[in-house]
């Protein structure tokens, strides 16, 4: 049988199983396939989003759709020996990647879950920041997403969502639809999966701009919002605190 090469719509009641899947099955390249994509930024920008996290040693970090780990990691070194990462994703294949990548790196202060990020299994105010990279625009309700997050963070804890997003004005607007609509899934054909990289154009053109993405952290209670722009408009890095 062969493998579907579109995702279905996002309100449909299979996009979080085939998503899942998708995600399985590129696990395996997915590091490289983002460098590739990215030429090499994605980890500077995973940076930047944990340097906004601002968690102290010994605090308790959640990273949510943390695939194969690389902002879980990027936490851990910064929480110190006596804090705690916990990562979490619906992707088995993700998750052992994550758990390979700790281990061979020696970082022992992380934990890696199976779980869905709209319906996070951990108490109200159980980290002191709530971190989520590449991942929102994958789940099939922002808002829920976004909700469940907040309701995890503790009072004065931080939830910063770093995401790809659209740029408005050329030329990089043009050059971001040809290297999106054009290059990635040719990039994706070296995963054996190019539907999965014929997805990801679709999923950042749907996703919502970065003034509607802080309207939903503020609907979700959290205060002194605020997003910065980076790489001339193709990511966003949003702040958020929990009163």
């Amino acid at each position: 049988m062969s493998r579907p090469t579109t995702t279905p719509a996002r309100s449909s009641e299979q996009f979080p199983a085939q998503v899942n899947r998708m995600f399985d099955r590129v696990a395996p390249r997915y590091d490289a396939l983002n460098t590739a994509m990215t030429a090499g930024l994605d980890r500077r920008w995973r940076e930047r989003a944990a340097e906004l996290a601002d968690a102290p040693e010994g605090a308790a970090v959640l990273d949510v759709c943390c695939g194969t780990g690389e902002l879980a990691v990027e936490m851990a070194r910064r929480v110190g020996s006596a804090g705690k990462v916990v990562g979490c994703d619906f992707s088995s294949e993700m998750l052992s990647r994550a758990t390979a990548k700790a281990g061979g790196l020696g970082i022992s202060n992380i934990d890696f879950d199976h779980a869905d990020a709209l319906r996070l299994p951990y108490a109200d105010e159980s980290f002191d920041a709530v971190t989520i990279g590449f991942g929102l625009r994958n789940l099939a309700d922002h808002r829920a997403g976004i909700n469940e997050m907040s309701r995890v963070a503790r009072s004065g804890g931080r939830v910063v969502v770093l995401e790809f997003t659209r740029p408005r004005q050329l030329p990089l607007s043009a050059f971001f639809d040809i290297w999106f609509d054009r290059l990635v899934p040719l990039l994706g054909r070296f995963s054996l999966d190019a539907g999965a990289y014929s997805y990801l154009p679709a999923s950042v053109r749907d996703f919502p701009n970065p003034q509607a993405v802080a309207t939903l952290m503020a609907d979700a209670g959290l205060t002194n919002i605020r997003y910065r722009i980076l790489a001339g408009g193709i990511v966003a890095i949003h702040l958020g605190t929990k009163p």
